[in-house]
């Protein structure tokens, strides 16, 4: 009996911001690997998740969502949008199942896309969200009059309904390859950008519109023993007003979010974990290159964790 071939690949997840891509790739991934918010441009940068299944191997890399490039931090943002499209096997474009009518920057996102480049499978996600199939009609006809996608997936990353399929669609369409990680290989992120991702997320999920955008995460110290890793880290934003918000009355907000992140830390990482949490301002701190490179690891500032 003939085996089949191993397929590998590079897949880069696109869209718009909220349409749910990091959800989408932690529902592939199998584990949470990416923060969820929903607040637009959650995703800072090219999250990679690899999809590990018999006979395949899956690179996922979920990018920032596609959206104008106005200020130095979003056009970082963009840049990494860019680069995910640079050598890649296939994408996977992902839309928002309720929103049926495409607007001006969903059409300058869709001009990312190259007709004569790799493949792209449109996924329609949030289908859950609808109260029929009916309402998928409109949606697909709409991208299909702008795009000639490999194939058209209804799915939902939150409950997982079709994402199975997606994976599938995916793998049929990788070329033969290595497995270019190790099977138990999920992410190439660093723990210390994990735990800082954490603690933003729990920020995005409490604090009001203006804040979350705003806020940065620096982890100053790591300290890790057999039994215990201590955490000691700095939430920066650019206004006081901003760092109020976060502590809040009698630090009580602060509180809050140190207890979720540290409590998903835990789970995490399976480990008991001490977290510290200090807030600073540090006026228009998204135009500076220092805690710019800051937001992805790869290009991450050397700091002393002594």
């Amino acid at each position: 009996m003939i085996a089949k071939p191993f397929r590998s690949g590079f897949v880069s997840i696109l869209g718009r911001p909220n349409a749910g891509k990091s959800t989408l790739l932690n529902a592939l991934v199998g584990q949470k690997i990416s923060i969820v918010a929903d607040k637009p441009q959650t995703t800072r940068t090219a999250i990679q998740g690899v999809m590990n299944t018999p006979g395949a191997q899956v690179i996922f890399i979920d990018t920032p969502g596609i959206h104008r490039s106005d200020s130095s931090i979003n056009k970082r943002m963009m840049d990494a949008v860019r680069a995910s499209l640079e050598e890649r096997d296939l994408f996977v474009y992902v839309v928002d199942a309720t929103q049926p009518h495409l607007n001006t920057q969903d059409e300058r996102a869709l001009a990312i896309l190259r007709p004569d480049g790799p493949p792209v499978i449109l996924a329609v996600n949030k289908t859950d969200a609808l109260k029929s199939k009916a309402e998928l009609l409109p949606v697909l006809d709409e991208y299909r009059k702008r795009f000639t996608f490999a194939e058209y997936i209804p799915l939902s990353a939150l409950n997982g309904e079709g994402v199975q399929r997606l994976g599938e669609e995916v793998i049929k369409r990788l070329p033969e390859g290595p497995e270019y990680f190790p099977p138990d290989h999920i992410t190439d992120q660093p723990a210390k950008f994990l735990a800082a991702e954490l603690i933003r997320e729990k920020i995005l999920l409490t604090t009001q519109q203006e804040v979350p955008h705003s806020v940065n995460i620096i982890v100053d110290k790591w300290e890790e023993s057999p039994k215990l890793i201590k955490i000691y880290a700095t939430i920066y934003v650019e206004r006081s007003g901003q760092k109020a918000i976060i502590i809040g009355a009698k630090g009580a907000s602060l509180k809050r979010t140190g207890i979720a992140a540290r409590e998903e830390m835990e789970a995490l990482f399976d480990a008991r974990i001490y977290l510290d949490l200090h807030v600073k301002v540090e006026p228009d701190w998204r135009e500076k290159s220092a805690f710019l490179n800051t937001i992805d690891w790869r290009t991450m500032a050397q700091r002393d964790e002594n």
